[in-house]
């Protein structure tokens, strides 16, 4: 049998630990390309720790591209904004925990509110004047306030003046990812009859705002007073219409490599045979730091400009790669995704390969992975 000799590389003593490198002049690249298709302001959302990236490294980057608000789904994330030196104003929805209406106040935080229930709650509970958004449904059925019970809300808001000040009027698109203006009419004209109402109630002028990253990029109707961009700040265009920079790059060391004959199990259950002799590479991130454990064939990682595929099952703490005839030694770089193209993987890659969308991929890397600032 002939032996495979393996192309000898520098061992390293040290690992390079598994992290996320955010990268902020991507995300100023991507609110300019957005800026170049739009006329009105721009709503940098930053829920879910900045989509995976950051919330506030993403956030100072979007601001000082020229992102006039910023948007979170709970009132802590918008104080945490805040403490970081953000002076824009924030928008904060959704709110699972609750919100407490005199530190919105206090740290100026406007809040939406998509029911009679929450808006009745909030004057309640106000002392100085909260800012409110009115969440009205335009056609998700989803946190938003439906169209039968508009009446009461806005007369719920007139009779709470000076508890709630109504500064703006918000909806969501259920459609705009097919990149097509006829599937978004509805929901325009749902909006736009929202703003008419409320205008009708005295409770104008509001800043109206509908649509997020497909909308903003493929259908300048439902752009009305500011457009809300959050998996756009990261490289994710959802109408994949546009070509967005990746803002990210995840990276992982080699922690073991062996040399294998033909005919080798590899992994849990031997999922994977090898089909002649061969190295394998350890990589040491699992389906614990995100990296998807079903998957389609064709997954891979970067080392040295080449893609390596996986082998075998994702275990929680670690993939094994068929790196052929390199061995690579311990400590070896490999690159899980980033923005550069060629043989690195996308995350729109490991996307279409765990058949799901980017947003899970980037917002499901866990805490052992570390953070940094590229």
């Amino acid at each position: 049998m002939t032996t495979l000799l393996a192309t000898e590389r520098t061992t390293y003593s040290r690992l390079h630990a598994p992290t996320l490198h955010t990268l902020p002049g991507a995300v100023a690249e991507n609110l300019r390309r957005v800026q170049a298709v739009t006329a009105v302001p721009i709503m940098a959302v930053v829920k879910a720790d900045g989509y995976g990236h950051g919330a506030v490294v993403v956030a100072r980057a979007a601001v000082a591209a020229g992102a006039g608000w910023l948007g979170v789904t709970d009132v802590a994330d918008a104080v945490a904004l805040r403490d970081a030196g953000l002076d824009v104003p924030i928008l904060s929805w959704l709110n699972p925990s609750g919100v407490d209406a005199d530190v919105a106040a206090e740290h100026r935080i406007d809040i939406a509110v998509g029911s009679v229930e929450e808006l009745r709650q909030l004057i309640a509970d106000a002392g100085d004047p909260v800012r409110v958004h009115l969440h009205l449904d335009t056609g998700m059925a989803r946190g938003a306030c439906p169209l039968d019970d508009w009446s009461e809300l806005f007369r719920l808001a007139r009779t709470g003046r000076g508890r709630v000040e109504i500064t703006g009027v918000m909806g969501h698109l259920p459609r705009a990812d097919e990149a097509d203006p006829a599937a978004n009419a509805a929901a325009v004209l749902r909006m736009r009859q929202g703003r008419d109402a409320v205008l009708r109630a005295g409770l104008g002028p509001v800043l109206v705002h509908l649509a997020a990253t497909s909308g903003a990029l493929t259908d300048p109707a439902t752009h009305f007073g500011m457009v809300r961009i959050g998996a756009g700040l990261v490289g994710i265009d959802p109408s994949e219409t546009t070509a967005l920079v990746g803002a990210a790059r995840w990276t992982a060391p080699v922690v073991h490599s062996v040399r294998v004959p033909e005919g080798t199990a590899v992994g849990y259950g031997g999922g994977a045979v090898t089909d002649r002799e061969t190295h394998l590479a350890v990589v040491g991130v699992g389906y614990a730091d995100g990296i998807p454990r079903e998957r389609e064939a064709g997954a891979g990682v970067e080392i040295d400009g080449v893609r390596y595929p996986l082998v075998g099952r994702v275990s929680m703490d670690q993939i094994v790669i068929d790196t052929g005839a390199v061995r690579f030694p311990r400590g070896t770089i490999a690159t899980v995704f980033g923005p550069e193209g060629g043989a690195v993987p996308s995350v729109q890659e490991w996307a279409r390969w765990a058949g799901t969308i980017p947003h899970t991929i980037v917002t499901g890397i866990g805490p052992r992975v570390q953070r940094s600032v590229a």
